[in-house]
């Protein structure tokens, strides 16, 4: 059994996943922690055994947790000290825990433009730094001033934005880090003129993303000179159930009719569904179309 230190925040074992993620698949965390604060997490991870994995899990909207849950501890940013936004002159800071639409909404109330993207994003903070996230033309490189974190260690560490490497749905920051904090900064606007341009975002993606779904946004990144949905439904999986033949199998699983790059659970679909689903999508558009096409979405953990 682990040994845990003394925290100020919740510390669970063999707490399920499932709950935590869009997709309510994957199996239990061996360890599950919600620090109280930063300061909390930072003892914590001095404090931890170095040898203890430690993953980091948002708010689930872009990974799949395998059915043999998480080695080790997983680290969940929840609570109000995670999830503060606050604005000053045309900088936006926002914790990891905060929701991208939220951080979308404090700047149309500051009267600041660019970052009407992230009112598209179900994600949080921490996972746009992770992967640079993005849609509609802007990524989170085109906004981003600097960010902080905490080592494995526990030890400080601030990042500018030309620190992070980014490329598309990619940072070369150590995976390791779990991001904190960071600063954005926007462009003065008519407040007005901000929010407008965020309901027609939000209004677009309720008419073309199954968001209703228990689902995990993009499934695959678009490769070079190819939009992934337009792959995924010329091979002709738009809508197909694929019952992934897994000794443990649930109900299936397919890409939506709305979205054909959005993989969903229709009903009691397990990880292994998913991720098999996955694959032999990939496969079969390798095999028809000659594209390969890499994951979006996370898969983390221990199949069973």
């Amino acid at each position: 059994m682990i040994a845990l230190p003394e925290v100020r925040g919740k510390l669970l074992r063999d707490e399920p996943l499932g709950p935590f993620t869009w997709f309510r698949v994957g199996g239990s965390a061996d360890v599950l922690f919600i620090p109280a604060d930063p300061e909390d997490l930072a003892d914590f991870l001095k404090a931890l055994d170095p040898a203890v994995a430690v993953t980091v899990l948002g708010v689930g909207s872009n990974v799949i947790v395998r059915d043999g849950g998480i080695e080790g501890v997983v680290v969940r940013l929840a609570g109000r000290a995670w999830g503060q936004v606050t604005v000053e002159g045309a900088a936006i800071t926002a914790g990891a825990g905060a929701l991208d639409a939220m951080v979308a909404k404090a700047s149309a109330k500051a009267g600041l433009a660019g970052l009407e993207f992230y009112a598209g994003i179900p994600g949080a903070v921490g996972g746009a730094l992770t992967m640079n996230a993005g849609c509609y033309g802007a990524e989170t490189k085109d906004v981003l001033v600097s960010a902080w974190g905490l080592t494995r260690l526990g030890e400080r560490v601030d990042y500018a934005l030309a620190d992070f490497g980014y490329t598309y749905r990619h940072s070369q920051a150590p995976t390791d880090i779990i991001w904190v904090e960071a600063t954005y900064r926007g462009t003065p606007d008519e407040p007005a003129a901000v929010q407008a341009r965020i309901d027609e975002i939000t209004s677009r993606r309720e008419q073309t993303q199954p968001i209703r779904e228990k689902t995990g946004g993009s499934t695959f990144k678009n490769p070079p000179g190819h939009s992934s949905w337009k792959l995924v439904d010329e091979a002709g999986w738009r809508g197909k159930l694929h019952a992934a033949p897994t000794p443990h199998g649930g109900g299936g699983a397919k890409f939506s009719e709305l979205h054909s790059n959005f993989m969903i659970n229709p009903g009691e679909a397990t990880a292994a569904d998913l991720e098999n689903l996955g694959e032999t999508v990939r496969a079969d558009v390798k095999s028809k179309l000659g594209v390969n096409l890499d994951w979006e979405i996370k898969r983390i953990g221990r199949p069973l």
